[in-house]
């Protein structure tokens, strides 16, 4: 097979998958809206998913959406329950069951259990409607019969495109419902790049002993003695109200004591740069950064709503160490 075929194979199944996500955005019904509702009113149990084989990869992968995104969620293994997991499903709970023929044989067990138990709500994703499970569920999501990307129309590819869709539906619509934003997000994803693309500016401030605060009435050489030991190449200057109103680079120091002759017989006041740029606590490490670029600096006074009001200082150096560009 000569390689130019390759490109036509994949166009031909990603426009077969196309056309299934199609006939899914026209499928959704009122059973959408009660699945949403059900699982943001689960306030006492737990909401659960299964699957079997590729089915059950996608319902792995729901839980775990849901979960990241605010939705306390977890799998279990459709074959496992038939031999004790079963324990992990009790009342209140939403119990999502994931299945294009409704009748794995595996499923059968987790259906029985739940629909004895009546504090149980079965959701069952599902494309054939005179299955079982779409019988037995208590909401019912019929994904519409489409045709499978690849020879005989036996590989599962347009069925589990579709299972993973409506899953990602569920987990953004509550996730928006709920309000959960960045804040929360970050919460759960403290590691990786994306943990380091959501840490504010809070995460990585210095603060108490470590911000390079001098008195703006202070003289050269105290400031010249806490700049050399703080090591941050800038002094935070403060009125005898403890609020800032101004900022000393070591750059500035040095050319200052090159132009003037009694550099010594100088105070901080008459140096500094008045009204310093400040950057709120809450806003992201990278927002930081990108003013730090824009403006030419290399440190920002840190405030708490209040900006004469210095409760840290960030460097840029603080910001590339946690591998924010």
């Amino acid at each position: 097979m000569i390689k130019s075929k390759f490109k036509k194979i994949a166009n031909e199944v990603i426009n077969i998958e196309i056309n299934s996500l199609k006939k899914l955005k026209k499928s959704l019904d009122a059973s959408f809206n009660k699945t949403i509702e059900v699982i943001l009113n689960c306030k006492k149990g737990k909401v659960i998913l299964s699957g079997v084989g590729k089915s059950g990869i996608i319902a792995k992968k729901i839980s775990s959406t849901l979960a990241s995104v605010g939705t306390p969620s977890f799998y279990v293994d459709a074959s496992s329950c038939s031999h004790g997991d079963l324990g992990q499903i009790s009342s209140n709970d939403v119990l999502i069951l994931i299945s294009n023929s409704g009748e794995s044989s595996e499923l059968k067990n987790i259906i029985q259990y739940a629909n004895r138990n009546k504090n149980i709500t079965l959701i069952g994703i599902v494309s054939k409607k005179n299955s079982l499970l779409y019988k037995a569920s208590d909401i019912k999501i019929l994904l519409p019969e489409v045709k499978e990307a690849g020879p005989g129309n036996m590989v599962p590819t347009s069925s589990t495109i579709m299972q993973l869709a409506i899953g990602d539906a569920i987990a953004i619509s509550t996730m928006r419902i709920k309000k959960f934003g960045e804040k929360e997000f970050k919460r759960f994803h403290p590691s990786g790049s994306l943990g380091a693309r959501l840490k504010t500016v809070e995460d990585l401030m210095l603060t108490g002993k470590k911000i390079p605060f001098i008195n703006e009435n202070s003289g050269m050489k105290t400031a010249l003695k806490i700049i050399t030991k703080k090591k941050l190449g800038v002094l935070v200057v403060q009125n005898s109200k403890k609020k800032t109103n101004g900022i000393i680079t070591d750059g500035q120091l040095r050319r200052v004591s090159e132009k003037v002759d009694n550099f010594k017989d100088l105070k901080v006041k008459d140096v500094m740069t008045k009204n310093p740029i400040s950057i709120d606590m809450q806003v992201l490490a990278a927002k930081a950064l990108s003013l730090m670029n824009a403006k030419k600096i290399t440190s920002l006074c840190v405030h708490n709503k209040n900006k004469k009001k210095t409760v840290g200082i960030i460097h840029i150096h603080n910001i590339l160490e946690s591998n924010i560009q």
